[in-house]
């Protein structure tokens, strides 16, 4: 076996400036996302979390005293770390507590207290409490392109926004972002230890395939009884053969051989612990009748390619890949865009529709082809003279080329703008 790569020093994130400010502001903060995409690393090299009090709940006495004794362990030190929160949702009952009999003696402050969890804490039936008005939340998706470069960052997706259309040219140009095939990096995903530090495919499969064990037999249990794990991956596999594609939940439940309501509630599992992603419907209709159900895709291209069996990569798997930096760019902002996509009665679609809370919407569509033409832009097209408050599109392909493929609408390599 070749000799494991050396990681680099920890490297920047992007939700890491999310956390710095929501730590300014409220008591808690809450870092959620996938197990094994860093959140626990994050929180320990951070330099405003980095010297608190560390406990996790994946240690056996540590989870014996959640149990038995939950406000003596939140006591422990004024500022605590609490790692793998899911594993024992009672504790955030506790928490509540503590932290208003902290406000009540005068010694409530900003970041006393970090959660991180592998599931969302919003959506998960045994937390009983949200926290409202005490907790910040942030998610930490598997890496994006422009982490594992170091840069710390997503694509220019907030600088398409903030500039005029007439200036994408040159701002894309301007990327300094060096070229890459995005079939290697749909290959590699973006949890840390599989894209810097397995060169090989053959490494890759041994850790994919212990995270799927590992998620099936210990972490999809702390969320619910799941009865049949044969039964789940099923699913899984199916789902990962589907990405980009729209979410038919019975179809689905029917070739995986298990009931509708099973099939609806392993869905939900999924996306509850930051596997499946749902991406829901633009809805605003003004003259066409509009598809509302939404599409699926995964948070880690590598896991699903694995989950998948490894086959022949499509332009789905280009879609997905854009959509992994489109989610983690959303959840890094204090005022979180939304990201849609838009298909009609007539089968005209764009991929992606981000909207910002103001209302600006950019319409984004996915080829992977080298080469695109002005009929790969014909969704575009159609959602611009649908929709003319956008101020144009972008049509991100697997090409080297930058130009104006049709009125309003800027092709751009993936590259340059994830």
């Amino acid at each position: 076996m070749a000799e494991l790569a050396i990681r680099q020093p920890m490297l920047p994130r992007v939700a890491a400036q999310h956390l710095t400010v929501g730590a300014d502001v409220m008591p808690i903060v809450v870092i959620m996302g996938a197990r094994q995409t860093g959140k626990s690393t994050l929180v320990r090299s951070h330099p405003t979390f980095g010297s608190y009090a560390y406990l996790t709940l994946d240690t056996v006495d540590i989870r014996a005293q959640a149990k038995s004794d939950p406000r003596a362990l939140l006591r422990r030190a004024p500022r605590l770390v609490l790692d793998e929160i899911q594993r024992d949702p009672d504790l955030v009952v506790a928490l509540k507590e503590v932290i208003d009999e902290l406000a009540h003696e005068g010694k409530r402050t900003p970041g006393q207290f970090v959660l991180t969890g592998s599931a969302n804490l919003l959506e998960m039936r045994k937390v009983k409490e949200s926290l409202a008005g005490r907790a910040v939340y942030t998610t930490l998706w598997p890496m994006t392109r422009r982490e594992q470069l170091g840069l710390g960052t997503a694509g220019m997706w907030s600088e398409f926004f903030t500039s005029p259309a007439a200036q994408w040219y040159d701002l894309v140009i301007a990327s300094t972002a060096p070229a890459a095939d995005w079939r290697e990096h749909v290959g590699m995903g973006g949890y840390p230890i599989p894209a810097l530090d397995l060169p090989t495919a053959d490494q890759r499969a041994v850790w994919f395939q212990g995270y799927i064990d590992t998620y099936l037999d210990r972490d999809l249990r702390d969320l619910a009884d799941i009865g049949s794990p044969l039964d789940m991956k099923r699913l899984m596999r199916i789902a990962c053969h589907r990405v980009g594609q729209l979410v038919n939940r019975s179809a689905w439940s029917s070739e995986a051989g298990i009931a509708s309501t099973t099939a609806y509630r392993y869905l939900d599992l999924l996306e509850q612990s930051y596997q499946l992603v749902r991406i829901e419907a633009f809805a605003v209709n003004r003259g066409k009748r509009l598809i509302k159900s939404p599409k699926a895709y995964w948070s880690d291209t590598g896991l699903a390619l694995h989950l998948a069996d490894s086959p022949p990569l499509s332009g789905f798997h280009f879609e997905n890949l854009i959509l992994c930096d489109l989610i983690a760019w959303r959840d890094s902002l204090p005022r979180r865009p939304t990201v849609m996509h838009w298909r009609t009665t007539n089968q005209d679609e764009v991929d992606f529709v981000l909207e910002q809370p103001g209302g600006a919407i950019l319409p984004v569509e996915c080829k992977s082809g080298e080469r695109p033409t002005h009929a790969d832009a014909q969704g575009l097209q159609l959602f611009l003279d649908e929709y003319p408050n956008a101020p144009g599109g972008i049509l991100v392909h697997g090409g080297t080329e930058t130009f104006w493929v049709a009125d309003r609408v800027l092709a751009a390599p993936w590259w340059r703008v994830q």
